[in-house]
């Protein structure tokens, strides 16, 4: 590798967006990781209420670009021009939202880093419209990345580049890591009866099938809590929701919480859900492992990879609404009645966690770097 190494990063969300998710926590992770092997890394982002236009971060360099209508056309604009004047020598773009498509435009080297793609669930997230366009985008995939190395961050997100035409022998796997928390795993028997939830409260996070699976096993287990840890748009919905299945007193709501106040919420729970109907890895699934916490999943691209059936969790077959709920009802039900299962379970979860480690994805993202800038 060279003494040094520019990198221009593409990312709407910065690590301090209010909405920041796991990709960000990605660039936050790497990027102090590679700071000190002379890789300085830049970002564009999206700009936010209170967000400067300039931040300087560990090892990260956040430039915001303002609102998402103009976000867009300048970061191509600004990633055309300072790369035809030879100010990078790497463009790293995330697929994680909207795909940049900077092999078009960008004179030099170009790594992508693909965390997940919306294809037909963008339709769960956002208006129609502008589904619609992140599908059209996505359809450039095959033509515009043929030639890109990429890097997956599940075995699950590289069959998706896969399927959508991409060389299987030009993707290779960058797993996400997590910062091993403080604390051991409390024992099993000495846990209330919590079921958490870790994770931005989204539509396509289906939080929704939670709550109402916990709404019918609250008869069978009358000391059930729920514990839903981080914040997002649906909150309020959320809520009522809560209120109308009568299941409010039950249901606590956090909002943000430091890394510490985290851990000792999910240390104390029982079990962990995901219900979403997507996602590229499953970051916050390994965090809860990392207490000793099984995760209930969707069986779905990303959580099957994080989840090892039976071992470190359930896989929940997806189905419509009201079946997928009373599916999700009936595992964590099993395993909250399962004292034996629900401590194999755990112990197994906790030993799967230790294999992520943020310094191990830094020497993967250090070792593609070279590649690709050795490529011009």
């Amino acid at each position: 590798m060279p003494d040094s190494m520019r990198v221009l990063l593409l990312n709407e969300r910065d690590p301090l967006h209010p909405r920041a998710g796991g990709a960000e926590v990605h660039i936050a992770e790497i990027a102090k990781r590679l700071a000190p092997r002379g890789i300085a890394m830049t970002q564009l982002a999206v700009g936010f209420s209170g967000g400067a236009a300039r931040e300087q971060l560990e090892g990260l360099e956040v430039r915001r670009l303002g609102p998402v209508p103009f976000y867009y056309p300048r970061a191509v604009a600004t990633t055309a021009w300072e790369t035809r004047r030879g100010r990078w020598d790497v463009v790293v773009e995330h697929l994680n939202k909207v795909p940049f498509c900077a092999r078009a435009y960008a004179a030099g080297p170009v790594l992508a880093v693909n965390h997940h793609l919306f294809g037909q669930s963008a339709f769960l997230q956002v208006a129609w419209p502008i589904a619609a366009t992140v599908v059209a985008i996505e359809k450039l995939i095959p033509h515009i990345y043929r030639n890109v190395p990429c890097l997956a961050v599940s075995e699950s997100s590289r069959d998706d580049l896969v399927r959508r035409g991409l060389p299987r022998e030009q993707i290779g796997l960058l797993h996400n890591g997590i910062t091993f928390p403080a604390r051991q795993p409390i024992e099993v028997s000495a846990r209330p009866c919590r079921v958490a939830y870790l994770g931005r409260l989204e539509s396509y996070k289906r939080i929704d099938r939670l709550l109402r699976a916990c709404a019918g096993l609250v008869e069978r287990f009358p000391q059930l809590e729920i514990v839903l840890i981080g914040r997002g748009a649906e909150r309020g919905r959320l809520e009522a929701l809560a209120a109308e299945l009568g299941i409010a007193e039950r249901t606590r709501f956090t909002g943000f919480v430091s890394d510490a106040e985290r851990d000792a919420l999910l240390a104390e729970a029982r079990v962990a859900v995901c219900a979403s109907v997507k996602e590229g890895w499953g970051l916050t699934v390994i965090e809860c492992n990392a207490l000793g916490v099984p995760v209930v999943a969707t069986d779905a691209p990303g959580l099957r990879d994080a989840v090892r059936h039976d071992e470190t969790g359930l896989l929940v077959p997806a189905a419509a609404a009201e079946v997928f709920s009373e599916r999700l009802r009936d595992a964590i039900g099993g395993l909250l009645a399962d004292e034996l299962t629900l401590a194999r379970l755990a112990t197994e979860a906790h030993r799967w966690a230790q294999r992520f480690d943020w310094d191990r994805s830094a020497d993967v993202m250090a070792e593609a770097l070279r590649e690709t800038a050795a490529s011009a």
